[in-house]
């Protein structure tokens, strides 16, 4: 799940659950060409931190429903396993939809047990329309410049704008990609995922996904069970409320964390000087917002670049102490230019996000129902702007494209799912991209499997960050698929890493994994 390194759908029509039923697109071809495919040429493209990754190509159907029609390409990356005891391929993920997963293959590799990784070969790649596959989706070049139009409609005039906006990106994707997009969806993702198993030479795969990739790999065991040997699912996305409950229960929660970030601001009033007051620092955050909207901080942070600039501290507490420095001098002296530096370094959107916005919007927009009906999207996020006002209206906008999508939507896939071997899911008690509760959810669906929670935790996606508890569970599964059974509703409980310290000096590299975990995530630091 990513914007912002995870899902943010816009408020859209109430989908009451999902549908039983496997809609056409997701129903196994009536040809035998889906089970076979060429076998990979992998050459060196290794990079400094990780110097053993391979990459490769693989052509898939446009259409799976027309094997032998349009082909086009997915990216591979490969860290190859070394040790004498081979376990198969292990796929990665990192969300999004939009999300590459080249690089996290060194990642994921990097941070195992090295008598773990060397067991597989961690396989990465860039699902259809991301990154360096190809096609790869770019609808409206620029079309989160700054400086936007505040997100919060206050007048007429703000949302005719927001409105013309999200029509021109959805107008642009139709004219562009008119043939590709009824095929860039989360069904065609997980067909993908098994010509990439075939042309491994695999009978079966172990998954590893983050965020919106535990959908994809929930879909993937959905149409594919008895092709999953084992599947890891961190931080996961509730599937009976794709795309629009999850979002509401999104935007709740990321205003819940950002109360504790300015929480954890007030505690440190000897650093930062805003008080000790959690509620009147917050007040100086919307005091600093209205006067942004007025007046953008080196014509450059309006209202809605600081949601953007912020937004990111709900993924990832590693932020706290950059953007609080951006905040204290900007509430104290009007300093303007480390506000703009944390935009300009923190801001999950962009031009280096044109591609992922496009994959994203155009996964969403097909995935599931939304409605057209602009009046049901202004009552239900005024509704919800009164309760939770930090980026109830910025991830409206976000997806708003979807209410003029120029595909029609396909229909939500149950995951239900007795068939699948255990699987072994991470969930932390305060996580805001993914709530909770979808991890309780998708541990009653898939009914073997094992639930790890980490509490007191609010960052998204939480293994191999540094949690060591976590990371033995999940190395225990991939080791030989040892999974916890407790005996109510979790299965192990970790405990959360502690909350950053203010920084000791003006140094603000950052080196930990977490860190990186969250720029491969989508965050570019």
């Amino acid at each position: 799940m990513r914007r912002r390194a995870a899902v943010l759908c816009g408020a859209a029509t109430l989908v009451a659950g999902t549908v039983t039923a496997v809609p056409a697109e997701a129903r196994p071809p009536h040809t035998a060409a889906a089970a076979h495919a060429a076998p990979l040429s992998w050459k060196k493209c290794g990079t400094k931190n990780y110097p053993t990754l391979q990459c490769a190509s693989l052509e898939v159907p446009l259409d799976h429903a027309r094997p032998n029609g349009r082909q086009i390409t997915l990216a591979l990356s490969r860290v190859p396993h070394t040790a004498k005891k081979y376990q198969g391929p292990l796929l990665v993920n990192p969300g999004g939809p939009g999300g590459s997963g080249l690089t996290l293959a060194g990642f994921v590799a990097s941070g195992l047990p090295k008598a773990v990784a060397a067991q597989y070969d961690v396989i990465g790649f860039d699902p259809r329309g991301v990154g360096k596959s190809s096609p790869a989706l770019d609808c409206r070049p620029g079309h989160f410049d700054a400086v936007r139009p505040d997100s919060v409609p206050t007048t007429s005039r703000i949302e005719r704008a927001n409105l013309e906006r999200a029509k021109s990106f959805a107008r642009a994707c139709g004219e562009k990609y008119a043939d590709v997009l009824p095929h860039i969806n989360t069904i065609s993702a997980a067909r993908d995922m098994d010509r990439i198993r075939a042309a491994l030479g695999a009978k079966q795969i172990t998954y590893f996904g983050y965020s919106y990739g535990t959908y994809l790999g929930a879909v993937y065991a959905k149409l594919f069970p008895q092709r999953v040997r084992r599947a890891a699912l961190d931080s996961v996305v509730d599937p009976t409320g794709v795309w629009y409950e999850v979002n509401l229960a999104q935007d709740h929660a990321f205003n819940d964390r950002h109360r504790a970030f300015m929480a954890w601001v007030a505690r440190y009033d000897g650093t930062y000087e805003l008080g000790t007051d959690p509620s009147k620092v917050e007040a100086k955050w919307y005091a600093m917002r209205t006067a942004l909207a007025k007046k953008p901080a080196g014509g450059k942070v309006g209202a809605a670049e600081l949601e953007d600039t912020f937004i990111p501290g709900g993924y990832y507490n590693g932020y706290w102490p950059y953007l609080a420095e951006a905040f204290a001098a900007y509430a104290k002296d009007k300093d303007a230019d480390p506000l703009v530096e944390a935009y300009e370094r923190f801001a999950a959107t962009g031009a280096s996000d044109d591609n992922g916005y496009s994959v994203y919007t155009s996964v969403q927009c097909r995935d599931a129902a939304w409605s057209r009906d602009w009046r049901r999207w202004r009552a239900d996020n005024w509704a919800v702007h009164a309760k939770a006002p930090f980026m109830t209206w910025s991830n409206a906008w976000y997806n708003a494209p979807c209410a003029f999508w120029p595909t029609a939507s396909l229909p939500s896939v149950s995951i239900d799912n007795g068939r699948v071997p255990p699987m072994l899911l991470f969930q932390a008690t305060d996580d805001a991209a993914t709530p909770y509760e979808g991890g309780v959810t998708v541990h009653r669906k898939l009914a073997r499997s094992s639930l790890v929670v980490e509490r007191g935790g609010g960052n998204h996606a939480i293994t191999l960050g540094g949690n060591g508890c976590l990371d033995k569970h999940l190395a225990a599964y991939l080791a030989d698929g040892t999974v916890p059974r407790g005996a109510g509703e979790v299965d192990a409980v970790c405990e959360a890493l502690p909350d950053p310290k203010p920084l000791k000096s003006k140094v603000t590299s950052m080196s930990s994994r977490g860190a990186e975990l969250h720029e491969l995530l989508g965050f570019r630091p």
